[in-house]
Parts: C-alpha cells; sequence; structure tokens
C-alpha cells in the first residue's frame, strides 16, 4: 500500500509498504543501516549518525560539530519496531512522527512505513517526501534481500 493522504493544511500522513523476502531480523538491520546513508536525490547518499536506544539522535553529521538533527529514538523494539520523532528534513514549525513496522504473517515478511506530519509546512511536502519514502522501501528491501 503507498499512500499520502493530506488531513488539512496542517497535518498528514504518508504511508509506503512492501514484502521482503527475508527475517525479521534483517530486514530490521537493514532499517538500520539504510537510515545511515539516506539517498540525497541526487545520485548520492547523505551520511547519518543513529543511536539506536530509546531517547537516542538520529542526525546528519556535517563534521566540526556541524549538523542537523532529524529526530529522536522514541521506541526501539528490535525486530520489529522502531519509532522516529523530530523535525526530520523539514526546516519549519513542523514536527513528524515516523514508524518502521516489520510484519509477520502467513509466512510472508512485510516492511510498513508511516510518517504523519504535523504542523506549519510547505503544502507540497507529502508529495515531495512520498517519492522519498518509495526510494526508502526499495533500498531496505534491496539491502536485506542481499543478505539473506
Amino acid at each position: 500500500m503507498n499512500a499520502i493522504t493530506p488531513i488539512d493544511p496542517f497535518r498528514a500522513t504518508i504511508e509506503r509498504s512492501i514484502d521482503i523476502d527475508a527475517t525479521t531480523e534483517i530486514i530490521f538491520e537493514s532499517i538500520l543501516d539504510e537510515m545511515l546513508a539516506l539517498p540525497d536525490g541526487k545520485g548520492g547518499f547523505l551520511s547519518f549518525k543513529l543511536e539506536a536506544f530509546p531517547g537516542g539522535r538520529w542526525y546528519r553529521d556535517l563534521g566540526n560539530d556541524a549538523g542537523h538533527l532529524w529526530g529522536h529514538v522514541q521506541v526501539i523494539k528490535p525486530p520489529t519496531v522502531l519509532e522516529i520523532y523530530g523535525p526530520l528534513m523539514i526546516s519549519s514549525a513542523a514536527i513528524s512522527h515516523v514508524t518502521y513496522r516489520v510484519k509477520s504473517e502467513n509466512g510472508k515478511n512485510q516492511l510498513v512505513i508511516t510518517h504523519k506530519l504535523f504542523g506549519d509546512f510547505d503544502p507540497k511536502i507529502p508529495e515531495m517526501v512520498g517519492g522519498g519514502w518509495q526510494t526508502i522501501v526499495d533500498n531496505i528491501r534491496n539491502r536485506a534481500t542481499r543478505v539473506r
């Protein structure tokens, strides 16, 4: 399922899901790996740090004590749930909550990413971010299936 649901001018939900032929543990590790090198939209990658524990930071490290805080770990329950809250890539009075959930059903594993966005943000952001999330779920699937 791929959905972008603008709720009103101050809220939106972006959801992406994909079936992955790998164990939940490998999928979860692939999520963490992907969060360290997100695509920059120009064929390269952005360098990130993730402190994978409750309250840990997820930030873009530019070196020399410069960078961008994208969020904090709200919930981490390996190998099925990771929740991040923070501004992510949005530099305005907005907050995001992202859930990465690995579901197992009938012998199949599925990754569902839900990004809820609240606040004052450009109305074009949900569509722009939706394409980025599709790239990320595809990258996670590719990582996980290479490892298995």
